[in-house]
């Protein structure tokens, strides 16, 4: 009986990519660029589906399937600002079939922010390439009597109890820029609403439950085109191409909120060195791909990729980087 499964399974994936060739899924030239087997390979995202980090995912995912003929299953495993989804991967089998997408939260703020960390960003993965960055801009609700930085600094020391700003989790990007305004401002009094991502904390800004967000474009993209939230600066060293008028926190004469949010590519530690070749090589090249780049720069984001050597020495910097920022504000997981 085994033996006739063993027999059976790739007439079925046969059958399947072919299926999936007829309809237009993956390029007739599957075959000849196989990534790693068979086997479907699992991306596992540790936040919430839906955001813009779980669409450019599925778009790479699908390219990687045109160019290879591997099959990519994306799936959702958020919690503990990214730990859950982390320890899934890493306590899956190194051979290249799990991989985690990684960001400046699961991969450098969490080991000063957690003291218990279940997991060693560095020493727990091996990077494969890092796919995508972006800065945040800082929204409010569109009723807000904040219509500038400056406003928002001055509401925020005179209004009884502070105010309130929302975060796509502890540690997050989102969460560290919302602590170094409540430190700007010396608003001792302003309030941290952490969310399971960027989704939910879109939605309590734009009816007005909470009163500031820094926030990718991609996220607030929708709600800026409604009318339903303002965007008064960028939160970044330079301006963002698709938002060309709108200023840096820099400009503005607020330092130190130069952050940009990344992510990346992840596998447990382990993973032969020829898997992680093979891999690097076909995430690397559909993050490139000119449609993949197109659709990534028009929410905001800029595609990038390097060497998985590149990307470790990266993180390492990113680590110390991130850990002295969650050091001098003080935050702790709410």
């Amino acid at each position: 009986m085994a033996r006739d499964r063993e027999l059976l399974a790739p007439m079925l994936r046969a059958l399947v990519l072919a299926a999936l060739v007829a309809l237009g899924s993956i390029a007739p030239d599957w075959a000849t660029a196989q990534l790693l087997s068979g086997r479907p390979i699992t991306v596992i995202i540790p936040f919430m589906s839906g955001a813009s980090a779980d669409t450019f995912q599925r778009l790479v995912a699908k390219k990687v399937t045109e160019n290879t003929g591997q099959i990519i299953v994306v799936e959702s495993k958020p919690g503990a600002g990214g730990t859950v989804g982390a320890m899934a991967v890493k306590q899956a089998p190194p051979d290249g079939h799990t991989l985690l997408q990684g960001n400046s939260g699961t991969h450098a703020a969490n080991a000063s922010l957690y003291a218990a960390l279940p997991y060693d960003p560095i020493r727990d993965f091996q990077p494969i390439t890092l796919m995508w960055t972006f800065p945040h801009l800082l929204i409010v609700p569109a009723d807000s009597p904040a219509t500038s930085v400056s406003d928002l600094a001055a509401l925020a020391k005179s209004r009884p109890g502070g105010l309130s700003f929302a975060s796509q989790g502890n540690g997050s990007s989102g969460h560290l820029l919302g602590e170094r305004f409540k430190m700007t401002t010396k608003a001792a009094d302003m309030i941290h609403v952490p969310y399971r991502g960027a989704a939910p904390g879109m939605l309590d800004v734009a009816t007005g439950r909470v009163d500031f967000f820094f926030v990718s474009y991609a996220s607030a993209l929708p709600f800026i085109q409604s009318g339903k939230v303002r965007p008064l600066a960028i939160a970044s060293a330079k301006r963002l191409p698709v938002l060309p008028k709108l200023p840096t926190m820099g400009e503005l004469g607020f330092k130190g909120f130069e952050l940009d949010a990344w992510f990346g590519l992840f596998a447990p530690a382990g993973t032969p060195e020829d898997a992680i070749t093979a891999l690097h090589g076909a995430f690397a090249r559909a993050v490139k791909d000119p449609e993949v780049v197109r659709h990534i720069e028009d929410q905001g984001t800029e595609a990038v990729t390097d060497t998985p050597e590149e990307f470790a020495a990266f993180i390492a910097a990113e680590v110390e980087r991130w850990g002295a920022i969650v050091r001098a504000l003080g935050i702790k997981p709410d």
